[in-house]
């Protein structure tokens, strides 16, 4: 979302406060997002609701000492994001289910949980629509995907898309895609990172302080990508500009293209897309 791009939403809840369910909060809270009434949350603890913002349009609910806690967040919301543990979903679920209204669309942010899993135990007249939020979410930079379920309208679709688009960027696929696009953006974070720890310690083996090799790396790839959303030329031809004829980049990018870079990144993801399928599978 743009600092000028109001956005107007339904009465929302959320179910399960940790780091993406805040991610989320802070994107409905940001100047320009106008939600229907208080956004109504819960926490399993006190030392939970003591890490939410301090807001007046929020109000935040404790599962540990209200065991209709999460009945009550919902009644009234016309979308409810349940973004507890995986683990945790079917008996939420079966908790909720006859304090939803008809037209009541559930997002679920619970990883490797299926649509056909939420539809079960929610009644026939509730939609489903599963996201997929990754962590640069708590800075608004989120790319996310959503897919819709067998009973949501694409009005419907549409609201939820509006709702993710405060904390970033949103791409519509189907279920199918679903757990295969986790490989790339939600696990994606870790890949960067994991490359930025490489290209510090090489840093410092060649005599930098770690200190000196963070500014050098992180400022790097921070300044690397905000070029590339900047100049609106692709990866390849960035990587080209930088690269000049038998010159010392021309060097290094040979020696990781000779490591078949690109064919480990495939394999990565592969193995990745294997697991998600896996914990599917139960």
């Amino acid at each position: 979302m743009t600092e000028h791009s109001p956005v107007s939403l339904p009465a929302i809840s959320i179910l399960g406060v940790g780091s993406m369910g805040r991610a989320i909060l802070s994107g409905l809270l940001a100047p320009g997002v106008e939600v229907d009434g208080p956004i109504r949350v819960t926490n399993r603890s006190a030392a939970s609701a003591a890490k939410l913002p301090d807001d007046d349009r929020l109000v935040s609910l404790l599962t540990e000492s209200d065991e209709n806690a999460n009945s009550a967040a919902v009644k009234g919301a016309a979308i409810v994001l349940v973004a507890v543990k995986p683990a945790m979903v079917p008996d939420l679920l079966d908790e909720i289910a006859d304090a939803l209204a008809p037209g009541t669309v559930v997002v679920s942010v619970a990883a490797g949980v299926s649509i056909a899993t939420f539809e079960k135990h929610l009644p026939e007249g509730v939609s489903v629509i599963r996201s997929m939020p990754n962590t640069p979410a708590t800075v608004g930079r989120a790319v996310t995907g959503v897919s819709a379920g067998t009973r949501s309208t694409p009005e419907q679709l549409e609201t939820v898309r509006r709702l993710f688009e405060t904390v970033g960027e949103v791409l519509e696929v189907s279920e199918s895609q679903l757990d295969a696009l986790s490989t790339i953006s939600g696990s994606g974070p870790a890949y960067v990172y994991l490359l930025i720890e490489a290209l510090t310690t090489a840093a410092v083996e060649k005599g930098f302080s770690a200190d000196e090799a963070a500014l050098l790396v992180n400022g790097t790839f921070i300044g690397a990508t905000e070029l590339l959303r900047q100049s609106g030329k692709t990866p390849e031809e960035l990587r080209i500009q930088v690269t000049s004829p038998k010159g010392t980049t021309e060097r290094a990018i040979a020696v990781l293209q000779d490591a078949r870079l690109d064919t480990l990144f495939t394999a990565a993801t592969d193995a990745a897309l294997a697991r998600a399928r896996e914990l599917a599978a139960g």
